[in-house]
């Protein structure tokens, strides 16, 4: 049972099945073991647990980072999966009535005489029978929480949950048995064992299936142990209660904000798959909204929308798709989505430019406000903005994960957050832009209600939103990064590294080439960030610091999210980033020249995945 599990981890981190989980030769021939009914129905529970996953992970198409995963080269795992349920629960009942009695004698301090024990030792039957009823317990909810995530609309998340408790709670419980049965044996078990007791297992043949494999070089598989198998499945199983605890009334900035807050986990394949199943079924979000619907409410469209054929315009369909494709490239690990968030950023601007045109050919040259004049030219601008917006949230989101994945070094930091105030402007830009537009159409519905107070809606125009204000911190802080790293760079404080094979033009080109492609932002090059960089200075910044504007802005919006934990402990990070960089740039003012010789500058990201601090040492 424990190197199965280990097997099954295997598995999942991307090896074959027939090498992995169908190494056990109980599994090849299941009506081999129908005269055992525990091992009967552990096979039978085990074989029905991966078709599920395939059948998951196939569906999700998120295969595609790890062709291996959903081959099943030629193995039969079809079975009757209710039937396995039934025997597993008889089995269940037929050990706990084992433990009850041993229980029993154990305080009648009587010998076992008529139960037929499960092993040969008296002593240990009441500790086995423990450890086995958790094992199938385990399995058995498990089983469960797969089928509730595959009910459609998410019917069953409540009842997931409930099933990932109870498998959390019987994984402890075999780690527990497994802790106090080390301690009595008193001897030494290798780290590497793939089973509690550090037992060879019985059963299995890692060539078994040598036959099956693809006519191409083996490959060298080392089996999980058994403590990260069972650390594989915790962490999977806090993944989908993560996933079963998300709100099917979330609108699709929610999701999406959903979506980049799961992957800080860096979920593994398994969860991912029944995260982008969730959110999309039949080609609805939750198989519940069809998209249109979905992008009208993102875009805060009026209810009339519905009530002219817009979302029957062929660049509205296919903007319907590029909405689908962005769910599901979010739900793929973040090498994968990185490289195809680059690629869909044309799509997008190709499809903001199809609308862009359809605009003029029916409407004319659009003009910069919204008015009441034609609902259809209106609404389409509002979409023009979302699309533009959207945009530019993909390529901050494809800029940031650069840094999750250490594609950029230290002497590339200056033209990345470059890069990123610049999106992230324009970003900030679009987003007060419609919601501005969404606040003037509710203004215009009460006008009716109230007298109109003059210069009282310009007033509150100019106001900003906390989300906006949220963003404003996070462009402080890439200014002041980007400035500060250039003031270093021409006062020669930073020793940058020679590059005999490429200039710091061919680098700035190589990480935004799939940008500067899609035209993201308009007009601007290494030109530009040459521009603005070159006369950067020490003295400069330390008359208009950046970071405590930052600090500032995150200190005042603070409040506005007092029930959203996650954005206030990203404001809290932002504030120690800022923070530490305006202690650093006030002594980097103070030293000047000294730093050569007497301190060293690195620049770490021990508060901020994103945002790097500044940190002065003494040599």
């Amino acid at each position: 049972m424990d190197h199965l599990l280990a097997c099954e981890a295997t598995w999942h981190k991307g090896h074959s099945l027939a090498q992995t989980v169908f190494s056990c030769i109980y599994l090849l021939r299941p009506e081999r073991t129908t005269s055992h009914a525990l091992l009967h129905s552990y096979s039978s529970v085990i074989r029905a647990t991966c078709k599920a996953v395939i059948s998951v992970v196939s569906d999700a198409r998120t295969h595609e980072e790890e062709d291996l995963f959903t081959m099943m080269y030629g193995l039969n795992l079809n079975g009757e999966d209710e039937k396995c349920l039934s025997i597993l629960n008889a089995v269940e009942e037929t050990i706990s009535r084992q433990l009850r009695a041993c229980r029993a004698l154990s305080a009648r301090r009587k010998v076992l005489e008529d139960i037929e024990p499960l092993q040969n030792n008296p002593m240990l039957e009441e500790g086995y029978c423990r450890a086995i009823l958790a094992r199938l317990r385990f399995r058995k909810h498990f089983y469960h929480v797969l089928m509730c995530l595959k009910r459609p609309q998410g019917r069953g998340l409540q009842l997931a949950r409930k099933h990932v408790a109870s498998c959390i709670s019987e994984l402890k419980a075999i780690r527990e048995l497994s802790g106090q049965h080390t301690a009595c044996g008193g001897q030494t078990i290798s780290e590497d064992r793939t089973t509690a007791s550090g037992r060879q297992p019985v059963g299995f043949d890692a060539s078994l299936n040598a036959r099956l494999s693809a006519p191409t070089p083996p490959r060298s598989i080392k089996i999980l142990s058994w403590s990260e198998a069972i650390e594989y499945f915790l962490k999977l199983l806090q993944d989908l209660d993560i996933i079963s605890s998300c709100s099917l009334e979330n609108s699709l900035d929610c999701v999406l904000h959903f979506v980049v807050q799961f992957q800080k986990s860096q979920p593994d394949l398994v969860a991912r798959a029944h995260l982008q199943r969730l959110l999309l079924q039949d080609g609805k979000l939750f198989g519940r909204e069809a998209i249109f619907s979905v992008i009208s409410k993102a875009a805060t469209l009026p209810e009339v929308v519905k009530n002219h054929d817009i979302e029957k315009m062929e660049c509205v369909i296919q903007l319907g798709q590029l909405v689908i494709n962005l769910l599901r490239i979010l739900c793929a690990n973040s090498a994968w989505q990185r490289r195809k968030l680059g690629k869909i950023l044309q799509d997008w601007r190709v499809t903001y430019i199809q609308l862009e045109l359809a605009l003029r050919s029916k409407f004319g040259e659009p003009s910069g406000t919204p008015s009441g004049e034609n609902i259809c030219m209106n609404i389409l601008k509002q979409l023009l903005v979302w699309v533009e917006e959207k945009v530019y949230w993909i390529a901050s989101r494809f800029l940031m994960l650069g840094f999750e994945l250490e594609l950029y070094s230290t002497s590339e930091y200056g033209m990345v957050y470059w890069y990123i105030y610049v999106v992230s402007v324009k970003l900030v830009e679009k987003l007060h832009h419609r919601i501005s537009i969404s606040n003037r159409g509710k203004r215009v519905k009460c006008r009716g209600k109230k007298k109109r107070v003059p210069g009282k809606d310009a007033t509150r125009d100019i106001q900003f939103s906390p989300t906006v204000l949220f963003l404003q911190s996070h462009i402080c802080l890439a200014e002041g990064l980007t400035m500060m790293l250039a003031a270093l760079r021409n006062e020669k404080m930073i020793l940058e590294s020679p590059t005999p094979f490429n200039s710091d033009q061919e680098r700035f080109f190589q990480h935004f080439e799939l940008l500067q492609k899609a035209g993201i932002p308009d007009h601007n090059s290494y030109q530009s960030f040459e521009g603005s960089t070159k006369n950067a200075s020490l003295s400069m910044l330390a008359m208009y610091n950046h970071f405590k504007d930052a600090q500032r802005i995150a200190k005042e919006v603070k409040s506005s999210f007092s029930d959203d934990p996650e954005r206030l402990s990203e404001l809290r990070r932002i504030e120690q980033v800022a923070e530490h960089n305006s202690v650093a740039l006030s002594l980097l003012c103070r030293v000047g020249d000294a730093l050569d010789s007497s301190l060293k500058l690195s620049f770490e990201f021990s508060h901020h995945p994103h945002f790097a601090t500044a940190v002065v040492r003494r040599s």
